[in-house]
């Protein structure tokens, strides 16, 4: 019985640590640059052109909420304004909408009640995160961030071997 219980605790801390590096890749981005711009006012077109969006990263809606809404489309939809029909109704209620982005494709966003064909809708393109190259460093230089990696690398290796021997 004690077995039982240790596996399973073993296999929350897995979980746990895996969950804690997804987070640790992901960004918050507030759609329109600041807590409370999505709004007709702001140029989220421009501002979504200036991003970089990658799976895991989330949009945060800020906006009025008597007024405003955050519907997900299609293409065509978004392209037409038509709010009918939508993917998704992320509006909470509160003003204060969160969305993750799960897959490397283009999301389409509007507010309903006429507003989108007053600017009020985004485009935000998500593309896979690609590590960047490899810097040449000489040995005299290593950083404490080269130390973490390969700390992250060893604790990832010593939690499969474990893996290996509780679930035979």
């Amino acid at each position: 019985m004690a077995s039982l219980m240790f596996r399973k605790m073993v296999l929350l801390v897995i979980i746990m640590v895996i969950m804690m590096g997804n987070i640790a890749n992901s960004k918050l981005h507030n759609v329109g640059g600041t807590k409370i711009s999505w709004n007709p006012k702001v140029n989220l077109t421009q501002w979504s052109f200036h991003q970089h969006f990658h799976v895991a990263d989330w949009l945060y809606f800020g906006y009025a909420e008597n007024y405003y809404s955050v519907l997900e489309l299609n293409k065509t939809s978004y392209e037409r304004c038509i709010g009918a029909g939508f993917i998704k109704n992320i509006t909470g209620g509160a003003g204060r909408d969160v969305f993750e982005l799960k897959e490397a494709k283009t999301y389409y966003f509007i507010s309903g009640g006429g507003f989108c064909w007053q600017g009020l809708k985004v485009a935000i393109k998500v593309t896979q995160h690609v590590a960047p190259p490899p810097k040449h460093v000489s040995s005299e230089s290593k950083s404490a961030s080269d130390f973490c990696q390969v700390n992250q690398t060893l604790v990832m290796l010593i939690l499969v071997f474990i893996w290996g021997i509780l679930f035979k």
